[in-house]
């Protein structure tokens, strides 16, 4: 299954990225699957596609994220989101009418996976302590990007590791953002979790031992 665009923004734009993020999903085949950082949807409409495709309709998409910009998180790292295509500004502002960086355009975008999925709008360093997560087995964590953040997002979803679940960590090597290195190599240390490294230091996979 190939990674598809979707006309929107994704921060798997890399030329093989998105592709290579879906085969590792594919390889655990989760039901369950919590994304903390949704951004346009991209890797969400393409998640469920992949899980329908080997569940049919037995799965659930949980997506958390800002779904906007704010004073409350402008420490965060929050991708650009006004489009350089010029076609793709007309396409939102005079077609679709909507700003592809809101709750309402991610379930318009997911719509055909509505009994499927639940998204929520709110700050991962208190939204995720409410979430249950005994029955989440696959997490993709691409929140925010601050130290403190990555380690209470880890921490809230140690649970998923301990049932024999995965999370993937998307930037774990990013230049501008070594917070998420740093929380990441503690998170795995302090629990004795095994923790491999993908895709040239872009992804961390962390799981039992």
């Amino acid at each position: 299954m190939k990674y598809k665009k979707y006309f929107r923004k994704t921060s798997l734009k890399q030329k093989g990225d998105g592709d290579f993020f879906l085969e590792e999903i594919k390889k655990k085949k989760p039901k369950y699957f919590l994304e903390v950082g949704v951004f346009h949807g991209v890797t969400a409409r393409n998640v469920c596609e992949l899980l329908f495709k080997i569940h049919k309709s037995d799965f659930k998409y949980i997506g958390l994220d800002l779904f906007e910009k704010n004073d409350e998180n402008k420490s965060e790292i929050i991708p650009n989101t006004k489009f350089s295509n010029p076609f793709k500004q007309i396409y939102f502002k005079f077609i679709k009418r909507q700003d592809p960086y809101t709750i309402e355009a991610v379930k318009d975008l997911l719509s055909n996976f509505k009994d499927n999925i639940h998204l929520i709008k709110g700050n991962s360093n208190t939204v995720l302590k409410k979430i249950d997560m005994s029955k989440i087995n696959y997490v993709f964590l691409d929140g925010g990007h601050d130290y403190e953040t990555v380690k209470n997002d880890l921490e809230c979803c140690a649970e998923v590791v301990d049932n024999d679940g995965t999370i993937l960590c998307d930037d774990y090597n990013l230049s501008y953002a070594p917070g998420v290195k740093k929380a990441i190599d503690e998170f795995v240390m302090k629990r004795n979790y095994k923790c491999e490294i993908l895709l040239n230091s872009r992804f961390a996979r962390i799981e039992k031992q």
